[in-house]
């Protein structure tokens, strides 16, 4: 078999395209399968970006055998010389090209990927509700009172979910974005009774016999993080997300060091060489690669691997569309270190579940794992039709090291 062709797409995601611009491919052969696949650059800047960049290392894979996997990966990863840096586009378009590539073998094989990485473990995911400060399902935010942070985490709690992930930091009390300096440093007296009385209403109005998650997004630095993180042990929080800018893993540890929650990180470092500081220093208890940009299927089933040894548990990150999802609920059943998978707000929105011809979600709060061959879907027809850019790629490049 051979890759022929490879499409590039930059879906429209309606009301969401101003947060949401998923980029996926669609990787053709010489026997008439073809599979899906997804860059993971798909919220804030970077997504045409990852387009360019996708379809530039689509060549590298024309010609290809797909049922190579790690022979077209290490191809991407050191022919296109940026790979070797670890950066977030160069590694969302090996992601990309990598998961078409699983979608691809496990269609040829007619089994589902979980399979292909050695077996099930489990055919269902425990999950939370995660990003509940933009709101949840039909519940739109942002949310500014303590009271509607109570509100929403109800309402996501009464769907089943016994699990849900908030940031307490991202929305002012008057309803904007919280600059990013307020929770820098040490924080105010007010910033701090914000924040205390957000978590402090959620728990008081909703209990303690579910996990609150507390999401950083690397907003706060590890001065901050500590103050935050002492709240996060006071409400018997499951994690602190992201609490620093994740390229220094001294920083997370810092604040391991402080704090008796667990810290959760991982979606901003590519590669296992990028989570190996992070695992030799204790920086991190649950790790959250994100399948569709820190080198696709074939390296997140690596860092899973390698975060095994150091008793580190793990969670697939899934923000983008639903290829992502797809993808990642294949890994979370074939890892014997699955901690919970999470559903993304805005996952639950309309305009991002038509972008896949089957709309997977959870049911009280549990993920049933698709056993359908390879990803278990694929990029719907609609999605094609209204793409907002379209590219195809059917050359190889030659003259690459590599």
């Amino acid at each position: 078999m051979e890759i022929t062709s490879i499409d590039v797409y930059l879906l429209d995601a309606g009301n969401q395209r101003e947060y949401r611009r998923p980029v996926v491919c669609r990787v053709h052969t010489d026997e008439g399968i073809f599979g899906d696949g997804e860059a993971g650059i798909p919220y804030g800047i970077g997504a045409p970006g990852a387009f360019g960049m996708l379809q530039d290392i689509a060549h590298l894979a024309i010609g290809m055998d797909p049922m190579e996997n790690e022979v077209i990966w290490s191809k991407m990863f050191k022919a296109s010389s940026w790979g070797l840096g670890g950066g977030g586009i160069i590694f969302a378009g090996i992601s990309a090209i990598d998961m078409a590539v699983w979608d691809i073998r496990g269609k040829k094989l007619g089994v589902p990927i979980y399979e292909l990485l050695g077996g099930k473990f489990r055919s269902e995911l425990r999950t939370y509700a995660s990003q509940l400060q933009f709101g949840w399902d039909d519940k739109i935010g942002p949310w500014k009172t303590p009271e509607e942070y109570a509100s929403v985490t109800q309402y996501a709690l009464d769907q089943g979910y016994d699990c849900v992930k908030i940031d307490f930091t991202q929305i002012a009390p008057d309803g904007t974005r919280l600059p990013k300096h307020d929770v820098e440093g040490i924080p105010t007296p007010k910033t701090m009774k914000m924040l205390d009385d957000r978590m402090g209403a959620v728990r008081a109005t909703c209990g303690w016999d579910f996990d609150l998650m507390v999401e950083c997004h690397s907003r706060t630095d590890a001065i901050s993080a500590i103050k935050l993180g002492q709240l996060c042990d006071k409400y018997s929080c499951m994690v602190i997300e992201e609490p620093t800018i994740p390229m220094n893993p001294l920083m997370d540890k810092a604040v391991h060091e402080k704090v008796k929650t667990p810290i959760a990180t991982g979606e901003r470092l590519y590669g296992r060489w990028n989570y190996l500081g992070h695992f030799l220093n204790n920086a991190v208890q649950l790790a959250q690669p994100d399948a569709s940009n820190c080198g696709g299927i074939t390296e997140v089933k690596k860092i899973c691997d390698m975060a095994e040894v150091f008793d580190v548990t793990m969670q697939v990150h899934c923000s983008g569309g639903p290829l992502s999802t797809a993808a990642s609920l294949q890994v979370e059943a074939a890892i014997p270190n699955f901690c919970i998978h999470e559903h993304h707000f805005r996952s639950t929105q309309p305009d991002i579940r038509r972008l896949c011809k089957y709309d997977y979600q959870p049911v009280d709060g549990v993920y049933e794992v698709p056993d359908l061959p390879g990803l278990g879907n694929e990029t719907s027809d609609w999605a094609i039709e209204h793409a907002l850019k379209h590219a195809q790629v059917n050359s190889a490049k030659r003259g690459l090291n590599g």
